[in-house]
């Protein structure tokens, strides 16, 4: 065995080979490609009308593909593993007169609990993610954010294998937001595979061990967070102590472009493998005086600006 080898991916929890799907002359979903491997966030990340939902509910058997094939837990049909897929839709909704506990216990008898393992379930949740206070409470009179709270918790109630979130964050506060976050980990802690879409990427930093980046209906992007960032080059911003031509900085190892901004500040993106180190130290030898040398990782916020461009400006970021 080669001790150098990186480990291997765990089985694949989820498998899309060439799936479309189109409604007339729109294609929603072009030729989509992906693994998503078992016990891992996936994130699923694009811009509004990138093709998502779409795709989320293909997964389901909500909608058939027009082509191509999915894999759902080694099998190719979802109807077949209900009681052991979890799924919070894009639409959100619960009634309203139900208590919170019933309506978490009600979709776990739905997914084969008896109804004293369904309650005990359901009180359980309530408690472990901060809504104890509010199990007997109907939801008609619950928050927004802990409304959409009680619904994920209806969808694990069954203690899922496999995850789905569409939109999860929607409309949530930063508190809420937070214990969405929690659920998601813990999720995964057990072992669970959750996939889950947005257009916001700093809940994708966060999270996501793997993600996809669609828009048009079309993949862009697969991988890790860290194999996304390495996409783009690095960037460095200095402030020299006093004036210094354009063509002094562009003599420096390193750098593609510079832009000079306010007081004597410099952007510089430098080349793809250079080292922000051989840059600084290049400032020392030619005598170039700094006050400040910061250099700046691509986020995923910049990968998805990059790869989806213009409709990137439909998505709203945090």
């Amino acid at each position: 065995m080669n001790p150098t080898a990186p480990p291997p991916l765990p089985p694949a929890a989820l498998v899309l080979s060439g799936v479309t799907k189109r409604y007339g002359d729109f294609t929603a979903v072009n030729e989509l490609s992906l693994t998503v491997p078992s016990g891992c966030i996936f994130g699923f990340l694009g811009p509004n009308g990138a093709g998502k939902t779409t795709t989320l509910r293909m997964i389901l058997e909500i909608i058939q593909p027009t082509s191509g094939t999915i894999t759902l837990l080694g099998t190719g049909s979802a109807l077949e593993l209900r009681n052991r897929i979890g799924y919070l839709p894009e639409e959100k909704g619960l009634y309203k007169k139900m208590k919170a506990w019933s309506v978490i216990s009600y979709f776990a008898t739905l997914k084969g609990l008896s109804r004293s393992a369904a309650k005990a379930r359901a009180f359980q949740l309530l408690e472990r993610y901060g809504l104890k206070d509010f199990a007997e409470a109907r939801t008609e009179a619950l928050s927004k954010g802990m409304g959409q709270k009680v619904q994920v918790l209806a969808a694990i109630a069954h203690d899922p294998e496999f995850v789905i979130l569409d939109e999860p964050f929607s409309g949530l506060d930063p508190v809420n937001q937070s214990v969405m976050e929690d659920i998601i980990t813990d999720l995964r802690s057990r072992g669970r595979t959750v996939v889950f879409s947005t257009h916001v990427m700093a809940h994708a930093e966060r999270l996501c061990d793997r993600l996809a980046i669609i828009a048009g209906g079309r993949k862009l992007f697969d991988g890790t967070p860290e194999e996304a960032r390495r996409t783009l080059p690095g960037r460095v911003r200095l402030q020299v102590a006093e004036p210094i031509s354009a063509a002094t900085l562009q003599s420096l190892p390193g750098i593609a472009t510079l832009v000079a901004t306010a007081d004597n500040r410099w952007e510089i993106e430098i080349n793809e493998g250079a080292d922000p180190q051989g840059l600084l130290e290049g400032c020392f030898n030619r005598g170039i005086r700094l006050r400040s040398f910061q250099f700046v990782e691509p986020t995923l916020h910049d990968v998805f600006l990059n790869l989806v461009g213009p409709e990137a400006r439909e998505a709203a970021f945090r």
